[in-house]
């Protein structure tokens, strides 16, 4: 099986870029309401522009997030290029784990956007990050690695099947 991995980070890096745009009118929207004349506080109990700029910040934070992804992606997109051949899992990686060579599943390791999923042909990509504990847990090991993971309450033993 091929993975043109380039196109997958295009596909993460078009996906960040749609929340990106999300969070840039959200907070837009948000910065709008604290400013407005409607938002001035009329007693000492009234929050309303105080909550608004709160929004505004914590939107301003995300859209700053995603675009620090997206030049994550950037980076990692030319490094890949420039080292293209995978020995031990590091970031650009993709992983397949024993349990899931039925469900044609793969794990690609990126710098941000933990938690998206794609479907590519007949396979699901589901990015995760080194910050998450299956991504720490991988980090560094080879085809054929046992990993060993408690996610809450569910143990996970498993063997690396497969690394691109």
């Amino acid at each position: 099986m091929t993975h043109h991995k380039a196109a997958y980070i295009e596909q993460i890096i078009s996906h960040l870029a749609k929340e990106l745009q999300q969070a840039m009118a959200a907070a837009s929207e948000a910065h709008a309401a604290a400013t407005d004349d409607q938002s001035v506080a009329e007693t000492q109990y009234d929050t309303l522009a105080i909550e608004a700029g709160y929004l505004a910040h914590g939107q301003s934070q995300r859209a700053y997030e995603y675009q620090q992804g997206i030049i994550a992606y950037k980076a990692l997109a030319k490094s890949l290029e420039e080292h293209p051949h995978v020995e031990e899992i590091n970031l650009g990686t993709l992983v397949q784990l024993s349990e899931d060579e039925q469900l044609n599943k793969w794990y690609f390791l990126g710098p941000a956007a933990g938690g998206f999923s794609f479907k590519v042909h007949n396979f699901t990509v589901t990015v995760i990050t080194p910050q998450s504990p299956l991504g720490a847990a991988l980090m560094g090991k080879i085809v054929e690695d046992d990993i060993r993971l408690t996610l809450g309450s569910r143990q996970l033993d498993d063997y690396i099947s497969q690394i691109a």
